[in-house]
């Protein structure tokens, strides 16, 4: 089950089409569940089942899975606390046309899209998002719920805080540090350590209103 019928949803249910069509065990994606996009409507030939209200129904019924697909940081934590505490597992999900060197760690929830890299020993942390070619070097750390936009490049050893944000486009360089729920400008070229809650774009990047 994927919570958000949005557009990370769809890139979502995408991403599980994928590997349902690559592997060898059917993967069984029952349908979406979003408040603001109400059935009968469908996302990929998929249907959407309703609110949040339906998921006690859905895990009772034998789901055992769901990812939480919601393109915003905070929200999408939010989401996946509250599908673990009606009991649903996040499983984290690779494109396979992506690429993961050994030993990367990737937590629960987290997805690497399509044609992203993410470099040996690297860590992906909960609900982490990788985006669409992104590339994620040796390792790095990604933190919980953060957020690496399509195109984005982290340097080998660079470091992103819990729910962080790094803009398409953007390139850290190895071994910065990027603080919690930080916020990246698209094409960024960062080369000093960001802090906590501070919003910064530019070649080099520089603090922003």
């Amino acid at each position: 089950m994927i919570l958000g019928a949005g557009g990370h949803g769809k890139a979502v249910l995408d991403l599980l089409l994928a590997l349902d069509q690559a592997g060898p065990e059917r993967i069984a994606v029952v349908g979406l569940v979003d408040a603001a996009v109400r059935p009968p409507a469908a996302v990929l030939g998929l249907p959407v089942l309703g609110d949040e209200e339906v998921l006690p129904a859905l895990r009772a019924e034998g789901v055992t899975e769901a990812a939480p697909a919601i393109g915003d940081n905070a929200a999408r934590a939010a989401a996946g606390a509250r599908l673990e505490a009606l009991g649903f597992a996040l499983p984290a999900l690779v494109h396979p046309a992506a690429v993961v060197g050994r030993g990367v760690a990737l937590g629960a929830g987290a997805v690497v899209m399509a044609r992203a890299v993410i470099g040996p020993e690297a860590r992906i942390g909960a609900l982490a998002l990788i985006n669409t070619g992104a590339v994620v070097e040796h390792d790095c750390a990604v933190g919980e719920a953060a957020h690496v936009a399509p195109g984005a490049v982290l340097t080998g050893g660079a470091r992103i805080g819990a729910r962080a944000f790094v803009g398409a486009g953007a390139v850290l360089r190895p071994g910065v540090r990027v603080g919690a729920q930080a916020v990246i400008g698209a094409g960024a070229a960062v080369v000093e350590d960001v802090p906590p809650g501070a919003r910064v774009a530019g070649v080099p990047a520089r603090p922003i209103a």
